[in-house]
């Protein structure tokens, strides 16, 4: 029997070693093949877990959101103010049908090209918008198709991070899943914010053209759609210009798109606009909303889409009743129809917190907002000049003599300075005096001893934002501010020396109660206090027996109120404060029209009526800072007065440069104490001995 070891072995060179054999049964392994299939396999779990995402976005529901909440806004007490209602609910849906092709195409165009090619997200506009934010470090870029600003209106919050985009893409696949192109482009026709109130098409072109959406044309469907990339930006009202240019790049967009030929864009370029008269609004202070929902776009991280969308809480600093009490001041002042105009502005001096904000007599007729408007303050600007000169060593009783001036400035330049009416005391006046007065003789001689350049720097450190010129003028308000800037730099007085930055909003919510913005008040002193405090101590004179306030002061009687008038032959002015309130008022026309004598008289009527009403009589005066010292003196001579001083005026001084001599001119002891704050006349003397008494 023969054994597999007996057998004789050939040899072969190529056979293969003992140890080298495979393992009988199990063949070798092919690893491309094995690779393919480890591919595979991921391709297929890849489109398993696709078609399950797929079947998920189709089935569904959309999230809850996108209702009709209304965003509302609080005022300082807690009330609501208004309610801003958006989605299909508000006051003029328009159903896709009634829209003009024009319209659908000039919104296509301007934000979402693509929009009938791609399923919810335009690939291309992600991935640059991505590559930009990897960039910056930060999410900047957009990139958004119309169904993703839709979603992110109805369901998201403004956040610009990368979670919530990646939200909004997920929702824009799903919603793409829920309703046609044309069912979305409806609902975002409907939804878009358009400024002045206005949210959707309907309600645009009734507000910028007084008209229903389907009369629109080309040229005004372009200047629509060119709106809510910022309604603020390119208001028509307000920055017509600036919305030209944007109706013109919508214009070029429609070009690109195949939409229009460029001759049907050139003639809609240079089709006049005609601007329809706001509707009326259905909520108060509509200036002031309005100026929230810049505020809140420009300064902050809530764009004005977010106001209309619904479900914001928006706490205001408007006072309600500070408010109503504005807006029926104006109301009694200004004539119905006259075309009049008025602004009026009040602020917290401490806070900077706006307490009520007329920007007009009647928002239907025109929304343009008056106190954002730069006009010529004339004599109300002179406190922040005479601010300057206490700063730069003038004193209440620095007097220059009130009488026709003639100086020189600049490269031998002349400017010859004249009082209103050409009324002239033609003796030395002293600074509370030519405050009383506004005395314009007085008030260039100041600006010529302390130097154009050292009000400009006060003006800037006070809040004054507009650009002033090194006039000699200047010192008689010729260089137009906003009635807000006039209010801020008064704030300052008011607060001691420390400038405020006014401000509308204290706190943004949204639906769910989180917070989305915090506006802390923001301080900063500059300028000491004891001299702010002579200053407005000598400000109270405008409501004295020779005061420009005079006509007013006794509805004021018994309040501590410090102000200065102004007017120039097309404006009038009223500006001043209580230690807690600080209001400003202006009166004219929008054209520069020539202010007769009785309406360059209503501004102060206008302040008068509302002071008188937001402050209680007897509430406390101004807190007296350290480091001043009162004294009687004689405002003729500079000196301190005597019991024989005609006039006797009590005036505070920083300590150290009080008048140490006695009166010059009238000799006899120093005026006792007592009598404090009154000014004597010979009239006054001649009653006490009428009387057989000495007045002390």
């Amino acid at each position: 029997m023969n054994r597999l070891s007996d057998l004789p072995v050939t040899s072969n060179s190529s056979a293969p070693s003992p140890g080298s054999l495979p393992p009988l049964g199990r063949p070798g392994r092919n690893p491309i093949r094995r690779t393919w299939r480890i591919w595979l396999a991921a391709a297929a779990m890849g489109i398993g877990l696709a078609g399950l995402a797929v079947l998920y976005l189709r089935f569904a529901p959309l999230p809850p959101g996108g209702d009709t909440r209304p965003t509302v806004v609080y005022g300082a007490d807690g009330s609501v103010i208004a309610q801003l209602y958006g989605g299909p609910d508000q006051r003029d849906y328009v159903p896709l049908t009634r829209i003009p092709t024009a319209m659908k195409e000039a919104v296509i165009a301007s934000e979402d090209a693509q929009f009938y090619q791609h399923g919810g997200l335009n690939w291309r506009g992600i991935l640059r918008a991505l590559w930009v934010d990897i960039r910056e470090g930060a999410t900047v870029q957009g990139g958004s198709t119309i169904t993703q600003q839709l979603v992110k209106n109805l369901y998201l919050t403004q956040d610009r991070t990368w979670t919530r985009k990646i939200h909004e893409a997920i929702l824009a696949l799903q919603f793409e899943m829920h309703a046609s192109k044309d069912e979305i482009l409806e609902r975002y026709l409907n939804t878009i914010y358009f400024g002045h109130g206005a949210t959707g098409v309907g309600e645009a072109s009734l507000t910028y053209f007084g008209k229903s959406v389907e009369s629109l044309d080309l040229a005004q469907c372009a200047l629509l759609a060119g709106l809510p990339r910022g309604p603020s930006v390119y208001d028509p009202i307000q920055h017509f210009q600036a919305a030209k240019e944007r109706q013109k790049q919508v214009l070029e967009a429609m070009v690109r798109a195949g939409m229009i030929s460029q001759a049907e864009a050139d003639r809609a370029w240079r089709e006049p606009l005609a601007l329809a008269r706001q509707p009326a609004p259905d909520r108060p202070a509509p200036y002031f909303l309005d100026d929230v929902s810049r505020e809140l776009s420009s300064g902050y991280d809530v764009p004005e889409s977010a106001l209309a969308k619904g479900g914001l809480s928006i706490y205001a600093t408007l006072d309600p009743k500070l408010q109503r009490l504005a807006e029926e001041a104006v109301a009694r002042a200004i004539p119905k129809g006259s075309g009049l105009q008025a602004a009026f502005v009040a602020l917290d001096p401490h806070t900077g917190d706006v307490k009520a904000w007329v920007g007009g007599t009647d928002y239907r007729t025109s929304s343009y907002d008056r106190v954002l408007a730069r006009r010529q303050p004339g004599s109300s600007f002179k406190p922040i000049l005479y601010l300057t000169a206490l700063h730069r060593g003038m004193t209440p009783t620095t007097s220059f003599v009130s009488e026709p001036t003639t100086v020189t400035y600049g490269h031998g330049q002349t400017y010859e300075v004249h009082n209103y009416a050409n009324h002239y005391l033609y003796r030395p006046v002293a600074m509370r005096e030519a405050i009383a007065r506004s005395d314009n003789v007085y008030a260039v001689d100041t600006i010529m001893k302390v130097g154009p350049q050292a009000v400009v720097e006060m003006a800037r450190q006070l809040g004054i934002t507009e650009p002033l010129k090194l006039y000699p003028s200047l010192a008689l308000g010729t260089l137009p501010v906003s009635p807000l800037d006039l209010a801020r730099a008064y704030a300052a007085i008011a607060n001691g020396g420390v400038q405020v930055t006014p401000r509308m909003v204290r706190e943004v919510l949204d639906s769910q109660g989180r917070v989305l913005e915090v506006i802390d008040p923001k301080t900063t002193p500059v300028t000491d206090p004891q001299r702010t405090f002579i200053l407005t101590d000598l400000m109270k004179s405008v409501f004295g027996p020779e005061g420009t306030g005079a006509r007013v002061a006794r509805e004021l009687e018994g309040r501590p109120l410090a102000a200065k008038t102004g007017s120039t032959d097309t404006d009038a002015w009223m500006a001043g404060f209580s230690p807690n309130l600080v209001a400003v008022a202006w009166v004219g026309y929008d054209k520069d029209r020539l202010l007769s004598l009785a309406e360059s008289t209503l501004a102060s009527q206008i302040w008068a009526d509302f002071m008188s009403k937001a402050v209680a009589p007897g509430s406390p005066d101004f807190p007296v800072p350290p480091g001043l010292v009162r004294a009687a003196v004689d405002p003729l001579s500079g000196e301190l007065a005597t019991e024989n001083c005609p006039r006797v005026e009590w005036d505070y001084f920083v300590k150290g440069t009080e008048p140490m001599e006695v009166c010059s001119l009238h000799g006899s002891p120093p005026h006792p104490p007592g009598s404090q704050g009154e000014t004597r006349t010979p009239f006054d003397h001649l009653w006490d001995w009428f009387q057989g008494r000495s007045r002390r």
